[in-house]
């Protein structure tokens, strides 16, 4: 039983009030179903912890079953695909099962609701059955073929498995109830002719079930005691019941389907249709591609199957849908990374640093801790010489106060090695550094324990020796859509968010240590982040795979953003107090600038959106994003749009109407224009006492127009 240790979830308090009235412990059985015509994504990892994880909680059996009902879109791929995504979580499955196993039977059982009278072949279009189905506002109408007799409907079903029919010409359909309230009981289709070629049963069948018949009957066969499935299939909750009350065997364990609710995360689409989308068109490279949400494209980036099953525990079961943010997923590889992962230096982006006074033709090979939060991870070598690599943004010529790096006439130490001071530089005829030139305490090797070791400076740099570096290929990956929730947006479409820095490729140098790594090897380089060997390096090319930085940078960036709106909020009041036209174009032009800036779509919505009202600084702002930003009026929603230009160009100051007005006349779309030409005409013939001269001459220009 589940540990009484823990608060339980609403999944295991409904099993737990199964056994409680008397269901056997022995009879638990669940199982995970995907649909073999794709790969799996996050939200299946989940679905798999949640099934897998009751297994081991309960002590019972988990089938993985392929419900492959469709042939038209799946594949054997997909299946090996599967597999090996639910081995690699860490999972083992009592049986392997497929819902292409019980045709036979699932045929048998429908012929028998033929006889039964609760199933007839329907020979309408698609769209006269569309028609005929009603809306669910309005009650169905029977199909002309609903009374068929049993005879027909048996010649015509077995006929339709034959192969005697083109697609489209015949359905089966169970007779349930055209008036139901649940558009899905309005005699829904059972089976459909499709002449395609199955990966399992070949060209055996001519018909194939429709999920909801398959689903539940499958679930019965196997005896299924639990079948959880996500919120978008409550609906169909009362078609599985009918289902499996047509066939069932008291005798028999009944199935019982519950629903728990999607955990969608930011920043990424977790729709098969829309990764499928992303694939075909040449978005992403392939279904694994590092930035798909997909979870052979996770393993790949870098993620470990651990971080995954954390991240399933962490966001946990619920009963309405929610949009995890991509960061506690991040937050799980470095946690998990943070314990494992050896600790090796890389330079991504290289200057060159001299030490003068060190000896030419000298190399040192100085111990280096792998993993200071592992202590069984050891030490290693790593080669110091006069000539290394250090990352260009280490250093500044004339550096602020604050500045904890390299600079000229400043001490920094270099890991694991000696204390430096930087003396000059050496430029191109473009004035770019070419090379730093440091010098170094000799005595200040650290873990020398001399007092010169001991000195107190202000950072610690990473860098490689240039004689010894091994170069590599690093694929730098963001996140791979701009905006948290890509396709929530009925206007836009979720390409519209694909980030266009999603993936930057470079040249970088590691220490000599990684020169044997392996695929899927996993490590941090220091002060940069995570980092994964890619399947495509090989021993003459190392490739390496960003996963994920030390910190959060969309988190930090997301702040500066918000803080950025917010504090030019607060600076639009003094655009209403100063007094002269270069104090408000200054203004303006700062405000201007930080709008610019923003790029999250969601927030330069909900930031106009909570501007529109009566208040003067709101609508001049809103007036603001929309001459700014990067997004477009059709941008957002038309009503707030119209909305907006209503209570602008109605607004007591005289600095609000004339922005709105100049946003009207710059807009391309003349017809939604014409609708404020009333108001406009109003203001021109009866301007306000405060009008100002522009407001006047801006108002001249649009009616002579």
């Amino acid at each position: 039983m589940a540990s009484e240790e823990k608060s339980l979830n609403f999944i295991e308090q409904i099993i737990e009030e199964d056994l409680k009235s008397g269901l056997s412990q022995t009879k638990l059985h669940f199982r995970f179903p995907p649909e073999p015509n794709g790969y799996l994504h996050i939200g299946h990892a989940s679905s798999i912890a949640l099934n897998f994880g009751l297994g081991i909680d309960y002590q019972s059996p988990v089938n993985l079953r392929f419900d492959d009902t469709n042939p038209e879109k799946e594949e054997q791929e997909f299946v090996d695909a599967i597999k090996k995504d639910v081995e690699w979580l860490g999972y083992t499955w009592a049986e392997e099962r497929y819902a292409s196993d019980y045709f036979q039977q699932l045929y048998d059982w429908a012929v028998l609701l033929i006889k039964k009278d609760k199933a007839y072949v329907d020979s309408q279009s698609s769209e006269d059955m569309a028609i005929q189905k009603g809306t669910p506002s309005t009650v169905g109408t029977d199909s002309p073929f609903r009374n068929r007799s049993v005879e027909e409907n048996l010649d015509l079903f077995e006929r339709m498995k034959n192969g005697e029919f083109e697609a489209g010409t015949h359905i089966l359909r169970a007779k349930i109830d055209m008036k139901s309230t649940n558009m899905l009981m309005r005699d829904p289709i059972m089976y459909r002719i499709l002449h395609r070629h199955h990966h399992r049963t070949g060209d055996d069948w001519k018909i194939y079930p429709m999920y909801d018949w398959a689903h539940g009957q499958s679930d019965y066969l196997e005896e299924i005691s639990h079948s959880f499935c996500t919120l978008e299939f409550l609906p169909h909750r009362e078609l599985y019941d009918w289902f499996l009350d047509q066939i069932i065997d008291e005798n028999q364990i009944r199935p019982k389907q519950r629903e728990f609710a999607r955990r969608n995360l930011s920043h990424t689409v977790v729709s098969k249709r829309k990764l499928q989308q992303l694939v075909k068109e040449k978005h992403v490279n392939g279904w694994d591609d590092p930035r798909m949400s997909t979870i052979s494209g996770l393993r790949r980036r870098g993620y470990t199957a651990a971080s995954l099953r954390n991240f399933a525990n962490t966001i946990g079961i619920a009963k309405r849908d929610n949009l995890i943010n991509v960061s506690v997923l991040e937050f799980c590889i470095r946690e998990d990374l943070n314990k494992i992962a050896p600790r090796v230096m890389a330079v991504l982006d290289p200057v060159k640093l001299v030490i003068t006074n060190y000896p030419e033709g000298k190399e040192e090979w100085l111990e280096a801790e792998n993993n200071q939060e592992d202590e069984n991870a050891g030490f290693r070598k790593v080669p110091f010489s006069r000539e290394l690599y250090i990352e260009r943004e280490d250093f500044l010529e004339e550096a602020p106060a604050k500045f904890f790096r390299l600079t000229l006439g400043k001490e920094v130490r270099l890991k694991n090695a000696y204390i430096i001071k930087g003396e000059s530089v050496v430029k191109d005829a473009a004035g770019n550094i070419t090379e730093i030139h440091v010098t170094y305490d000799t005595d200040s090797l650290s873990g020398s324990g001399t007092e010169a070791s001991q000195r107190k400076v202000s950072g610690t740099l990473h860098w490689v020796s240039i004689q010894h570096a091994v170069e590599a290929e690093v694929r730098m990956y963001d996140r791979l859509f701009t905006d948290e929730a890509p396709d929530s947006y009925k206007e836009k479409n979720f390409l519209d968010f694909v980030n266009p820095n999603s993936l930057e490729i470079i040249k970088g140098f590691v220490e000599p240590s990684l020169a044997t790594a392996q695929n899927e090897d996993k490590f941090q380089f220091q002060r940069l982040g995570y980092f994964t060997v890619d399947k495509d390096s090989t021993a003459s090319k190392l490739v390496f795979n960003k996963t994920v930085g030390l910190k959060d940078a969309w988190e930090e960036k997301g702040k500066k953003e918000e803080n950025s709106i917010n504090n030019s909020l607060k600076d639009i009041n003094k655009y209403f107090k100063v007094e002269t036209k270069p104090e408000r174009i200054a203004i303006e032009s700062a405000i201007g600038e930080s709008i610019k800036n923003v790029s999250t779509f969601s927030l330069l919505q909900n930031s106009l959106k909570k501007n529109i009202n009566n208040n003067k600084a709101s609508l001049l702002f809103a007036q603001f994003i929309l001459k700014y930003s990067h997004l477009k009026s059709a941008d957002f929603e038309e009503e707030d749009i119209k909305k907006l230009y209503t209570m602008s160009l109605r607004s007591e100051s005289t600095y609000v109407r004339s922005k709105a007005l100049l946003n009207l006349r710059d807009l391309e779309n003349e017809s939604f224009k014409t609708q404020f030409e009333d108001e406009i005409l109003k203001l021109y013939s009866n301007p306000p006492k405060n009008a100002s001269e522009r407001e006047i001459e801006i108002l001249s220009e649009m009616v002579k127009k």
